[in-house]
């Protein structure tokens, strides 16, 4: 790798600025030379002779100050600005970033070697994560069937002449596989929405149908623990965006919240009407979660629960981000460790609002 970037030049300084600087001063001095013979041939008082020159430096001083400060403002600090901001867009995943040299090619200095680097590492980042999304989406791709072919094969065991044991065996083969094909549904639904594959369908619908109808599908769990699920809606809302990326993410809240509340809590789905549009929080009494895993709760395979003792993938939330993001609507969560989280979704009413 260290073959691809050209040695850095012993020396870069900035020849201009230095012949400017020195011009100035020897200038300058010239200058104090002729106040010093004209004030001995005036035969002026002591005060006069010596606070002249004094102020004279003075000014020579500011001035000089002033023209530093304003060539390292064009020559570092402008140029270092642009280079942060790019280096936030490449922390926040885009790496088509690129920030042009400042001088030409004979003419460089150790900022044009910063951005030059820079730019090749952006380079290579973005070749890097081509090359990853690829791999998961072909990999997902050619591990489907197989998965299809153990779940119906497991099915097929299962008719009711196994002993208890062998039953229980097909059932972990039934929901492991079920897991592994949640996962790579959604690399592949991540991998399309990361390249722009969906585009993003908006069409009038009532929200709070959606929400009401997902939630029903957690009945089931959520009374096998016995927690207590409470919902406050208004009758209708309708918006205009994709209903079924929608879909996505109230299940994925709704399943977080299930999954991590302990028996006996309580899981509460809200929406309400703003001006600028809805708002959504799901709410549940659950583990919480503690500062350090707020700030990675959407990134890609992150999970807060090292021990992997809740089943997950780690991509929920970040297929929720990016969908939330595509139709112009924003998240937001708190929580604490022990007394639960809050995830707040805010959509505007019309997908194009949001563009």
């Amino acid at each position: 790798m260290r073959g691809r970037f050209p040695p850095i030049r012993s020396s870069r300084f900035p020849i201009a600025l230095f012949g400017i600087i020195l011009a100035g001063l020897m200038l300058a001095s010239g200058i104090h030379m002729g106040f010093i013979v004209l004030l001995t041939r005036l035969e002026l008082s002591d005060f006069v002779t010596v606070n002249i020159p004094i102020l004279y430096w003075c000014l020579i001083a500011a001035g000089v100050t002033l023209l530093i400060s304003r060539l390292t403002r064009s020559t570092y600090e402008k140029p270092l600005k642009q280079l942060a901001q790019a280096a936030r867009q490449v922390a926040g995943g885009d790496f088509s970033v690129y920030v042009p040299p400042i001088h030409s090619l004979d003419k460089q200095d150790y900022m044009d070697d910063m951005i030059l680097d820079f730019n090749k590492m952006v380079a290579e980042l973005g070749s890097i994560e081509t090359l990853k999304t690829d791999f998961f989406s072909n990999v997902s791709h050619e591990i489907k069937t197989p998965l299809a072919v153990i779940q119906n094969t497991a099915a097929l065991l299962d008719d009711g002449t196994l002993t208890h044991r062998q039953a229980e065996y097909v059932g972990t083969i039934s929901r492991c596989a079920r897991r592994l094909t949640d996962l790579i549904t959604n690399i592949l639904k991540l991998n399309k929405l990361e390249k722009q594959n969906i585009c993003p369908v908006p069409e009038p619908y009532d929200l709070c149908g959606q929400l009401a109808q997902c939630a029903l599908l957690f009945e089931t769990r959520w009374e096998e623990k016995n927690i207590e699920f409470e919902a406050d809606m208004e009758d209708m809302a309708v918006i205009e965006a994709d209903e079924s990326l929608l879909e996505l993410v109230w299940n994925n809240l709704l399943s977080n919240a299930v999954k991590f509340t302990p028996a006996g809590g309580t899981v509460t789905l809200r929406q309400s009407s703003t001006a600028n549009g809805v708002e959504v929080t799901v709410s549940d009494t659950g583990c919480g979660m503690d500062a350090g895993t707020l700030e990675h709760i959407f990134d890609k395979f992150y999970q807060g629960d090292a021990s992997h003792a809740a089943e997950g993938n780690g991509l929920g939330l970040a297929l929720t981000l990016r969908i939330l993001r595509m139709v112009g609507g924003d998240i937001s969560v708190s929580s604490r460790p022990g007394e639960g989280s809050t995830f707040i979704v805010r959509l505007p009413r019309s997908s194009k609002e949001g563009e």
